[in-house]
């Protein structure tokens, strides 16, 4: 069954990437209307289209769920599209939600705020209000809130990375606050194609300043909290980072700097560097799929597996926070 699960998973992401790279789709793909309702072949999953998980003045951010069959409580995961954070939508990543949920995960796949008309960090921001509601609501979408992770290509990588390095803490202004939210922890990152350092970029580049707000000379404190390695501590949660060998757009030192914080502080990180390709192959890489889902198992188990009891204590608090 894991076989048959995985081998779908690979085919819905290949699907993907022979229409163009997950960043090319970011720009076609549409979500479906809010409040749609659909399922897949009865007994698999239930899928609810346009669910409200945040409300930004008069702009409400939606959820696709995808909800395994069966009682639960099931793992669950956060799925962050990618597109430079300031193009696409949660369709684009909706037939890998679908095959996770397949596979035993409720598959959360959002949209958020894009640059520039909304800079960092409103990306951030939306992705943890939706981590959030996922707890508030986990008896509705069947999730055990002690198992939640975050997956995401490109800029969908670098925001769960971010996710999980601040381990609960939220930026407020120039700085992360010290106090810390349970209801913001992931259990896991997967992530893939990440930038995870913006510290080193050249200090007169513009080349973010749409989302960043000016160059690194301008807006040190931003690329600094902007960047994952700087979070990176021994309570982060284990990451796994698959990454193409020949990526131009976001170099390969990016995660394994990220892997190499991770490990100085005892924490997990590892990288799988996918041979001879960019930033657009690596996502539909075979063998990366099959590690990250491995990665998923190893780390959040499935359905009916029982959670530490560090995580069920942060579960229980996170899940009567309000939202």
């Amino acid at each position: 069954m894991k076989r048959a699960f995985l081998a779908a998973l690979i085919a819905a992401v290949v699907d993907a990437q022979l229409a163009g790279s997950l960043l090319a789709q970011s720009q076609t793909a549409q979500p479906a209307a809010a409040g749609e309702d659909a399922a897949s072949a009865p007994g698999k999953v239930e899928i609810s289209f346009g669910e409200t998980y945040a409300q930004r003045g008069d702009t409400q951010l939606k959820a696709d769920m995808y909800v395994p069959a069966g009682e639960g409580p099931f793992p669950a995961v956060l799925v962050v599209h990618g597109g430079a954070w300031r193009s696409g939508t949660r369709a684009q990543l909706g037939g890998l939600a679908e095959k996770l949920a397949e596979g035993g995960y409720t598959a959360a796949a959002i949209s958020y705020r894009l640059a520039p008309q909304d800079k960092f960090p409103a990306q951030l921001e939306d992705c943890q209000a939706a981590l959030r509601w996922m707890r508030t609501e986990a008896a509705r979408w069947k999730i055990d809130p002690a198992r939640i992770a975050g997956l995401g290509y490109s800029a969908g990588g670098h925001l769960v990375t971010l996710l999980g390095a601040l381990n609960g803490a939220t930026i407020d202004g120039d700085a992360a606050t010290d106090q810390i939210d349970d209801a913001l922890r992931l259990q896991a990152v997967v992530a893939g194609g990440a930038p995870c350092e913006f510290q080193t970029m050249p200090a007169d580049s513009r080349g973010l300043a749409f989302w960043l707000g000016g160059t690194r000379g301008e807006k040190p404190d931003l690329y600094r909290l902007a960047s994952p390695t700087a979070f990176a501590t021994g309570d982060d949660p284990p990451m796994f980072f698959y990454h193409g060998e020949g990526d131009r757009l976001v170099s390969v030192e990016s995660p394994q700097a990220m892997c190499d914080k991770l490990a100085a502080a005892g924490a997990t990180g590892q990288l799988h560097v996918v041979p001879r390709v960019g930033h657009g192959g690596a996502a539909a890489d075979r063998r990366s799929l099959e590690l990250g889902f491995a990665f998923l198992q190893e780390h959040l188990g499935q359905s009916g597996d029982s959670p530490s009891d560090d995580d069920a204590r942060a579960a229980t608090t996170a899940a009567g926070a309000a939202p």
